[in-house]
């Protein structure tokens, strides 16, 4: 899923090259990419499909020249996840109707592949065997408030596999006091959005919670794979109600289990989780390309700017500063929920230009 506007990363992330297609961490792979080399040893290259914007065509293309033009999925509208993972059930179905599957975003950070790649490969290997709608959740190193949780029954677990357990309850991103309850409790996990089902299986729970949805993209089928599919899909996208794989499934169905995860990961949803991700425990700062960044009385900020400019500063503390060609952040990070905000009213008042 790489369709996102990503635009709490403002003014890096901009809605014609937000940040599932930036390299945030400077080693040379757009997180998109990084996410493709994640995958390459456990799926083969030409059973990848990228779900994405039609605006986005592009820059798939130039960051993922290995795929086919057949593999990129282009959506219109955004419509949230349900909408997007229907578009590419039907669409696999033309090619494997028993297909195994793994969902995923295409901005998350994750450091450890190998761990992940495990991880990943006994999730198809319980799917295969079961029908279930599996989601991976990350054991909490701590009461955050910017992700959503699943908690998972102690005593109902798959004992081939004891990480795995039935899901009781998926929440939103909760208050700081109800973080440190769940951080305490021991039976909930972080939601990362990292979902594996056979086919048949999730075309079910489709049916079952979401038909309206399914009726819409079922009627797409004789049109998949000629030219008509961009038309008809765009005429399904103006009638589709935009709703999240959790809110219109996950939550509802019966049969739901997570698999309790151990592996670093962040979802990279905010300037604060980069800074986590970049800063050493050495410095005083999380600075993207340091050579031009000259810091004085400066402290638990994060720094970034292009090459070819020199920021200064003096006197922050727990700050975000973004500096690109034609546009400057600076922000608190305990503000940073409002970067939304900025950017819409930085669009009302100056129009497509600088967002």
């Amino acid at each position: 899923m790489a369709g996102g506007a990503g635009t709490r990363f403002w003014p890096i992330s901009r809605a014609s090259h937000p940040k599932q297609f930036i390299d945030f961490l400077g080693t040379g792979k757009s997180l998109l990419q990084m996410t493709i080399a994640r995958f390459k040893g456990i799926v083969p290259i030409e059973n990848f499909y990228i779900v994405t914007n039609e605006a986005y065509h592009d820059l798939v293309r130039q960051q993922l020249p290995e795929l086919d033009e057949s593999q990129i999925l282009l959506e219109p509208f955004r419509r949230n996840t349900a909408p997007c993972i229907a578009y590419a059930n039907y669409k696999i179905k033309q090619r494997n109707p028993e297909a195994n599957i793994v969902v995923t975003p295409s901005d998350h950070l994750i450091p450890d592949e190998s761990a992940f790649a495990e991880h990943i490969s006994s999730a198809l290997a319980c799917t295969e065997h079961n029908a279930w709608l599996l989601t991976l959740g990350i054991h909490p190193t701590r009461p955050e408030t910017g992700y959503g949780y699943i908690q998972y029954d102690e005593k109902n677990r798959y004992m081939p596999d004891p990480r795995i357990s039935k899901v009781r309850l998926f929440t939103e991103k909760p208050q700081l006091e109800l973080a440190k309850q769940f951080l305490e409790s021991g039976d909930f996990l972080w939601n990362a959005g990292i979902f594996v089902w056979k086919l048949p299986t999730v075309m079910q729970a489709f049916e079952q919670h979401l038909p309206e949805i399914d009726q819409l993209f079922k009627s797409i089928e004789p049109d998949l794979d000629t030219p008509r599919e961009n038309e008809t899909i765009r005429k399904i996208y103006e009638e589709c109600t935009a709703i999240s794989i959790d809110y219109g499934i996950l939550e509802k169905a019966d049969n739901v289990n997570v698999l309790a995860s151990n592996f670093a990961w962040s979802d990279l949803g905010t300037w604060t989780a980069l800074y986590e991700q970049i800063k050493s425990p050495q410095a005083e700062n999380a600075i993207v390309e340091p050579d031009n960044i000259f810091t004085y009385n400066t402290s638990n900020c994060i720094i970034t700017a292009p090459k070819d400019t020199v920021v200064v500063t003096e006197g922050l503390d727990d700050f975000v500063v973004a500096v690109t060609d034609n546009a400057v952040l600076v922000c608190r990070k305990s503000e940073e929920q409002n970067i939304r905000q900025f950017v819409a009213d930085v669009q009302i008042s100056k129009g497509d230009k600088f967002v």
